[in-house]
């Protein structure tokens, strides 16, 4: 792999000697990741290059185990000194550390085993001038777009590659190598006090599928021009259209919700919710670590548990949380395979038809508002108060009328993941969830 100063057979060894040294200084149980990144961003605005951007970084992280104490420690140094003083600083906070029933490692028969390389990496290595003229060429499609594009907060090109080997003292050994590639472009619109920006981005494993810098940037400028003379909306009750990209974050939310972590804290509004309707009827939500040149495929999860693929939410009942060892038993249930967090997750609607693009979704929502952006965090998972900044566009007759701004829209999650009305075939594959636009029965809409 030529992006990388180690192969896989060298981070083997390497956790093989940290975790050697880890039992020499007395560890009961101790894991190990080694890793290393490395990769390029440019970015370009007004067509010149405004900056470029090579990283590289490697890391050793060593969890050991007193029986039920737990130290951590990392080190840069992949020298056998450096690893022999890590494993020994992370077993001397293990021993000063509160014993608790629920650390250790994951039992051996959940491990992964010989997990196949799930073949993530497709190395791309563009010299800086050919990835600023992607940017470039995605810029100038926007400036060429539109008159009224008038100036560009820029556009970018970035590749990345990392690999890893993760190890543990219960024999499990295995690593594999990702790629992580992306475009996006910033143009703005209009002048004066109706000045408006917005953004398009691609993003990828393979480089091959990022799309063409040409219709992206066009994309990214229509999307700008579509803001301008945008006003203000009377206050009320609507139905309310998410575009893919934000929907994928109404999926985000129930995630965080449904997670170990939340869960037994009890800082979630899904506690005690397993076997009980979540979301509207008509919903499946999948998760499938296995999907091709997936951002979220993952043979295996952070712990080296094996992952599965399985359904999370059938007709909108909840039959599954997102635990990891630790929170698994502070709930008393097994992991899932999510340390780490989620893995590709992908929302269907039995009501979805193959022609339910954008279109058809506005005609769906009928007069309404359908939101582009979303600002703030004002989402409390405690009691599912929901409650952004928005910006969009009002819809009436199933058409867009015209652009709107300085809007909040507030609901609760409890009743916007059940009053999901349908599901658009527009999906935005990018990321590692899985949605077209989600229309919402009902929320509150704070204009004028």
């Amino acid at each position: 792999m030529g992006h990388f100063a180690y192969t896989k057979q060298d981070f083997q060894e390497l956790a093989e000697l940290a975790l050697r040294e880890a039992r020499q200084a007395g560890a009961s149980d101790a894991a190990v990741e080694v890793s290393e990144g490395q990769g390029l961003s440019v970015n370009v605005r007004l067509g010149r290059v405004e900056q470029v951007e090579h990283n590289t970084d490697k890391v050793l992280d060593i969890s050991v185990y007193a029986g039920k104490r737990r130290g951590h420690a990392s080190t840069s140094d992949f020298s056998a000194q450096a690893i022999r003083s890590t494993a020994r600083a992370a077993f001397d906070i293990a021993r000063y550390t509160a014993e608790d029933d629920c650390a250790g490692l994951p039992e051996p028969e959940l491990l992964a085993g010989a997990a196949r390389d799930p073949r993530l990496y497709h190395p791309w290595d563009p010299s800086v001038e050919q990835a600023a003229e992607l940017a470039r060429r995605a810029e100038d499609a926007a400036f060429a777009t539109d008159r009224r594009i008038r100036n560009s907060e820029g556009a970018s090109v970035s590749a990345q590659h990392m690999h890893f080997v993760l190890a543990n003292s219960r024999g499990f050994s295995n690593g594999y190598a990702t790629s992580r590639h992306s475009l996006s472009c910033v143009p703005i619109a209009g002048r004066g006090d109706d000045m408006q920006r917005d953004y398009w981005w691609s993003s990828r494993r393979d480089a091959s599928q990022l799309a063409s810098p040409e219709a992206l940037g066009r994309y990214a400028a229509e999307r700008s021009l579509s803001r301008l003379k945008a006003r203000k909306m009377a206050t009320g009750q609507y139905p309310v259209l998410f575009e893919a990209p934000l929907a994928a974050g109404l999926i985000g939310s129930l995630v965080h919700a449904a997670s170990g972590g939340s869960l037994y804290r009890k800082s979630s509004f899904l506690v005690d919710h397993l076997g009980k309707q979540v979301m509207a009827p008509h919903l499946d939500l999948l998760e499938d670590p296995r999907v091709a040149d997936g951002m979220g495929s993952a043979p295996f999860d952070d712990e080296g548990v094996r992952t599965q693929r399985r359904r999370v939410v059938r007709g909108g009942v909840l039959e599954g949380y997102f635990l990891s060892t630790y929170s698994g038993r502070k709930l008393g249930m097994p992991t899932t395979g999510n340390a780490g967090g989620a893995h590709n997750l992908i929302l269907s609607s039995r009501l979805t038809r193959a022609g339910d693009d954008l279109p058809q979704m506005l005609r769906k929502l009928e007069r309404g508002l359908f939101v582009i952006e979303l600002m703030g965090h004002g989402i409390n998972y405690v009691t599912g108060d929901y409650s952004r900044g928005a910006m969009g566009f009002w819809v009436e007759g199933g058409r867009i009328s015209h652009p709107v701004h300085e809007i909040t829209i507030a609901g609760n999650l409890r009743d916007m993941l059940r009053g999901i009305r349908a599901v658009g075939a527009d999906v935005h594959a990018s990321g590692s969830r899985r949605t077209g636009s989600i229309l919402v029965e009902s929320m509150t809409v704070a204009g004028s």
